[in-house]
């Protein structure tokens, strides 16, 4: 497993960026995608051996205005930049405390209150420890006929995912689904939090490579949102539109909410939830 977080990121995001965004000529053959060391080197004002080293993990304490510069040169979204500042302090020792005190499990009454105003829409109250803490009717109906809640509650979204069969036939993109979940378990303290750290250890063994092999390779950075297939054992195949959407830092949660992506997802959720037609009205095309 790579505990090189800050090397990794830095190159996936390297590897993700075309040379025409920043201003360059495509020029011959590239051996890997994106841009090469050298031309961020250049950009960022730093040299390619210093690069090199802090994506290979020999330094992991680069300066606030290389920082700065390697996150413009990467264009680096202000979500992302924060990542890229969280992964230095982590190293540095840095701890905002939260990870000392394990995951919050307690959802506040107000936040509960918006998740009712949310029925009939599947949503739920999710922490970083991947928990559902509380959830919708609609997002009950959704989840459950594929096992999520068959292991207890609160039921764990990452174990649910990783060891339970129904969750391959729930995704029909599972690896996709598998690729966001460790990326969502290594954002924030990651091993720091000794619980996500005993959830890691865990899945380790019981999901084995499909879950190590993530481990090593998926920067911590889930997407906020997008549009996810779900193979539901009762209405069939389902787009959903998601976003996920941060509390307060003193709650350290999210609010996950799923709406139809198509007027036929639309129909189908209406008919799972019980409500009348039109209840839940497609969000895209």
């Amino acid at each position: 497993m790579s505990d090189n977080e800050l090397g990794l990121f830095l190159r996936a995001r390297r590897e993700a960026v075309s040379p025409a965004e920043v201003g360059l000529p495509r020029g011959p053959r590239r051996r890997t995608p994106g841009l090469r060391r050298a031309e961020v080197a250049m950009l960022a004002g730093v040299s390619v051996e210093y690069l090199t080293r802090l994506e290979q993990g020999r330094d992991r304490h680069p300066s606030p205005p290389v920082l700065s510069a390697l996150a413009d040169t990467l264009r680096l979204s202000p979500r992302e930049r924060v990542h890229l500042h969280q992964l230095t302090k982590g190293l540095s020792g840095f701890s905002c405390g939260a990870a000392e005190q394990g995951p919050n499990r307690t959802v506040r009454p107000t936040v509960r209150a918006i998740l009712e105003q949310l029925e009939p829409a599947p949503a739920a109250i999710t922490n970083r420890f991947t928990e559902v803490l509380a959830c919708t009717e609609g997002y009950r109906r959704l989840m459950a006929p594929s096992g999520l809640f068959e292991q207890g509650e609160p039921a764990n979204v990452a174990r649910f995912v990783f060891t339970h069969p129904g969750a391959r036939e729930l995704y029909p993109d599972w690896d996709a689904a598998a690729d966001k979940l460790v990326a969502s378990l290594k954002q924030g303290p990651f091993r720091a939090d000794p619980v996500v750290a005993a959830l890691v250890d865990e899945l380790t063994v019981t999901a084995g490579s499909a879950f190590t092999e993530r481990l090593a390779t998926l920067p911590g950075l889930p997407p906020s949102g997008g549009v996810d297939r779900i193979s539901h054992p009762e209405v069939g195949e389902l787009r959903l539109a998601y976003e996920s959407l941060e509390l307060s830092i003193d709650d350290d949660q999210s609010l996950y909410v799923l709406l139809p992506a198509d007027a036929a997802s639309a129909a189908a959720l209406d008919g799972l939830v019980g409500r009348r037609p039109g209840g839940l009205r497609a969000v895209a095309g």
